[in-house]
């Protein structure tokens, strides 16, 4: 199975809302996953837009987009990912 790719959103709107909060993600995954994903940050995803201003930080996991996004919310996706070989 090829590594499961974490994007972090690091603009500006994702970092005022959060995001440095999520790049904790290889502090707190146990190690077995953390041999299973790569984590990059992005300077701008592109989904601040009006309409999905408040939903920052956004992450996406290999192509899944999560807005709002937690260390538990992406930890549960790609918990999923791999309990489903969707990858």
């Amino acid at each position: 199975m090829k590594k499961i790719k974490i994007t972090i959103c690091t603009g500006t709107t994702c970092y005022i809302m959060g995001a440095t909060h999520l790049q904790r993600l290889d502090e707190v995954m146990d190690a077995a996953m953390l041999e299973q994903v790569e984590i990059i940050g992005s300077h701008c995803l592109g989904y601040c837009d009006a309409e999905n201003f408040g939903k920052a930080p956004f992450v996406k996991v290999n192509d899944q987009l999560i807005a709002d996004a937690t260390l538990d919310k992406v930890i549960r996706k790609v918990r999923e990912i791999l309990n489903t070989g969707a990858n």
